[in-house]
Protein backbone atom coordinates (compact mmCIF):
# COMPACT_ATOMS: atom_id res chain seq x y z
CA UNK A 1 0.00 0.00 0.00
CA UNK A 2 1.30 3.44 -0.91
CA UNK A 3 1.78 6.04 1.78
CA UNK A 4 -0.72 8.90 1.83
CA UNK A 5 -0.38 12.00 4.01
CA UNK A 6 -3.13 14.57 4.40
CA UNK A 7 -2.88 17.84 6.30
CA UNK A 8 -5.54 19.72 8.21
CA UNK A 9 -3.91 22.75 9.82
CA UNK A 10 -1.25 21.32 12.17
CA UNK A 11 -2.44 17.70 11.94
CA UNK A 12 -0.88 15.31 9.47
CA UNK A 13 -2.89 12.12 9.00
CA UNK A 14 -0.84 9.24 7.68
CA UNK A 15 -2.37 6.29 5.80
CA UNK A 16 -0.53 3.10 4.81
CA UNK A 17 2.85 1.70 5.76
CA UNK A 18 5.93 3.60 6.94
CA UNK A 19 8.81 1.32 5.97
CA UNK A 20 12.18 1.35 4.22
CA UNK A 21 10.48 2.25 0.93
CA UNK A 22 8.26 5.09 2.22
CA UNK A 23 10.14 6.44 5.28
CA UNK A 24 12.30 8.89 3.34
CA UNK A 25 9.32 10.47 1.57
CA UNK A 26 7.37 10.54 4.84
CA UNK A 27 10.17 12.42 6.61
CA UNK A 28 10.74 14.84 3.72
CA UNK A 29 7.05 15.67 3.40
CA UNK A 30 6.54 16.29 7.11
CA UNK A 31 9.84 18.19 7.46
CA UNK A 32 8.96 20.65 4.71
CA UNK A 33 5.40 21.17 5.94
CA UNK A 34 6.27 21.48 9.64
CA UNK A 35 8.18 24.70 9.04
CA UNK A 36 4.83 26.45 8.59
CA UNK A 37 3.14 25.18 11.78
CA UNK A 38 3.57 26.05 15.46
CA UNK A 39 3.18 22.47 16.64
CA UNK A 40 3.11 19.14 14.87
CA UNK A 41 0.43 16.47 15.26
CA UNK A 42 1.03 13.18 13.45
CA UNK A 43 -2.05 10.94 13.38
CA UNK A 44 -0.99 7.32 12.82
CA UNK A 45 -4.46 5.83 13.32
CA UNK A 46 -4.50 4.52 9.74
CA UNK A 47 -0.89 3.33 9.62
CA UNK A 48 -0.87 -0.45 9.33
CA UNK A 49 2.86 -0.98 9.87
CA UNK A 50 5.95 0.92 10.97
CA UNK A 51 9.31 -0.82 10.55
CA UNK A 52 12.73 0.23 11.83
CA UNK A 53 13.21 2.70 8.97
CA UNK A 54 9.84 4.24 9.80
CA UNK A 55 10.80 4.56 13.46
CA UNK A 56 14.12 6.13 12.47
CA UNK A 57 12.16 8.73 10.47
CA UNK A 58 9.87 9.35 13.47
CA UNK A 59 12.88 9.79 15.79
CA UNK A 60 14.43 12.22 13.31
CA UNK A 61 11.22 14.28 13.10
CA UNK A 62 11.01 14.29 16.89
CA UNK A 63 14.61 15.55 17.15
CA UNK A 64 13.92 18.22 14.52
CA UNK A 65 10.89 19.44 16.48
CA UNK A 66 12.91 19.59 19.70
CA UNK A 67 15.66 21.57 17.93
CA UNK A 68 13.06 24.00 16.55
CA UNK A 69 11.30 24.26 19.95
CA UNK A 70 8.07 22.90 18.48
CA UNK A 71 5.70 20.57 20.25
CA UNK A 72 5.10 17.22 18.59
CA UNK A 73 2.18 14.90 19.24
CA UNK A 74 1.79 11.42 17.84
CA UNK A 75 -1.78 10.17 18.12
CA UNK A 76 -3.74 7.10 17.09
CA UNK A 77 -3.59 3.37 17.63
CA UNK A 78 -0.02 2.29 18.24
CA UNK A 79 1.13 5.67 19.48
CA UNK A 80 2.12 4.22 22.88
CA UNK A 81 4.68 1.96 21.21
CA UNK A 82 6.02 4.90 19.21
CA UNK A 83 6.14 7.04 22.36
CA UNK A 84 7.96 4.28 24.26
CA UNK A 85 10.55 4.02 21.49
CA UNK A 86 11.05 7.80 21.36
CA UNK A 87 11.29 8.06 25.14
CA UNK A 88 13.84 5.24 25.42
CA UNK A 89 15.89 6.74 22.57
CA UNK A 90 16.03 10.14 24.26
CA UNK A 91 16.82 8.78 27.73
CA UNK A 92 19.70 6.63 26.50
Amino acid sequence: MALKITQNKETFSVFGIINAITASNFKKHISVAMKDVKELVIDIEHVTEIDTSGMKAMRSLYADCMAMHKRIYIVGTGCKEVYDDLYVSNVA
